[in-house]
């Protein structure tokens, strides 16, 4: 692709975390590329692409199932856009930029030159240029000094490009957790202040960045520095307040969650966001269903209304697709269920699609240090017992929890059983 557009005349580079990647010898999860040729100009080189985006407008080339990506070198906006205009006529670029009244870029399509382009790049890491012209990286910010020493450091007044995009707070705690680079000090500084700028993302957006925090490979660290520099709460708010007042199994549980789905994905086994999102509101739902049940409502109600509201309050923060927060519920009742094994309860619920998962939850919360009295153990022992051993352990149950008879009372016998008066002493 890079040949192509430089015979068509323009200038092309492998751009990003692939050149950044190669650097500190990581595999490249793919590659971008960025040129001077605006999208129209891609489209008509290759045809097996389409332009997409309003915010951004790139180019996506489609190779069977891998997609590469395309952008046309960007120009500086926001406080410095009366200087790109200036320069428009000599770059023959558009001008299409839009900000929100805190600084927040809402469209975005100003072409300039690759001078103007690293500028716009997040971080000096993310800004190093691949050329085949002569086989070499063009470093204008010093990005590769600070990929030698492992540093993050955002190009440019680090609190500005957080208003201008908020998810760079995300991106840049990701990316440090990911790459295990340090964040610089003036980076670092702004995270916290900015990360209630996130309330402003769309809640869509900001499940595709959970996705992209937790399901990487990485998620346990990254977790950390959510909590170390206050992110975590903006993203789940109704957990932050629920482990204020922790005693640590919360916390221990959680870490648990999210070290097994890094160790899932490491092995390249399936993962769920049901799972760890239930995991997440736990905590939330949990005290929820405390205080639902001390002011005497029934367990299962208090469960299905404390996951109402947890679910209600999440959604206006996160958006959680049908398909995940169904299957998250239905754990979440599992919970319940699972603690009910007399008769035939515990048979019947070895055959319901969401056993596996309630029971590995129900693991992880007595792995955390919530006393359930050995219910994982004895549900351990009943999923590796035969048919025979399974009805001793239910008869077992059932002698040993069934509460005492009550003696009954005898009713007094007349001497006269026809009498109905009652007998008198002699």
């Amino acid at each position: 692709m890079l040949y192509a557009l430089n015979d068509a005349g323009y200038q092309a580079f492998i751009v990003g975390g692939g050149v950044r990647d190669i650097l500190i010898g990581l595999k490249p999860k793919d590659f971008d590329i960025a040129t001077d040729a605006t999208p129209e100009q891609i489209r008509a080189i290759f045809r097996n692409s389409r332009i997409i985006g309003r915010r951004f407008r790139i180019v996506h080339v489609h190779f069977g199932r891998e997609i590469i990506e395309v952008s046309t070198f960007r120009a500086i906006t926001g406080e410095n856009v009366e200087i790109v205009e200036s320069r428009l006529s000599r770059h023959d670029a558009h001008l299409d930029s839009v900000h929100s009244a805190s600084g927040m870029i809402l469209r975005d399509n100003v072409y300039g030159t690759i001078e103007e382009d690293v500028l716009r790049r997040d971080f000096t890491a993310n800004a190093l240029y691949y050329t085949v012209r002569n086989f070499a990286v063009h470093d204008y910010v010093n990005g590769m000094a600070d990929v030698d020493l492992r540093i993050l450091r955002m190009i440019g007044d680090p609190e500005q490009r957080y208003r201008e995009d908020p998810v760079r707070v995300l991106r840049a705690i990701r990316l440090a957790a990911k790459l295990n680079f340090a964040i610089e000090p003036a980076t670092a500084a702004p995270l916290r202040p900015c990360a209630q700028l996130l309330t402003s993302i769309p809640s869509a957006r900001l499940f595709d960045e959970f996705m992209k925090l937790f399901f990487s490979g990485y998620g346990e660290k990254t977790f950390l520095l959510l909590q170390h520099y206050g992110v975590f709460g903006i993203l789940f708010p109704g957990t932050a307040i629920a482990m204020l007042d922790d005693d640590g199994h919360y916390q221990h549980m959680l870490h648990s969650a999210f070290r097994n789905t890094d160790a899932r994905i490491d092995a390249d086994k399936s993962v769920t966001p049901a799972f760890l999102l239930a995991i997440i509101l736990w905590p939330a739902l949990q005290k929820k269903q405390k205080a639902l049940e001390k002011g005497g409502m029934p367990p299962a109600m208090a469960l299905n209304d404390a996951a109402q509201a947890v679910l209600g309050q999440q959604l206006e923060r996160i958006s959680i697709p049908r398909r995940f927060s169904l299957p998250m519920r239905e754990i979440w009742d599992m919970q319940l269920r699972i603690s009910q094994r007399r008769g035939k309860k515990a048979e019947l619920l070895l055959g319901h699609k969401r056993f596996r998962a309630g029971y590995d939850f129900l693991l992880l919360r007595e792995a955390a240090g919530e006393q359930l009295d050995g219910l994982g153990q004895w549900w351990t022992e009943y999923q590796a017992a035969n048919p025979e051993l399974q009805t001793q352990m239910q008869t077992s149950l059932e002698a040993g929890s069934a509460p005492h008879a009550k003696p009954r009372r005898r009713r007094a016998k007349s001497r006269h059983p026809h009498n109905t008066a009652p007998a008198s002493g002699s």
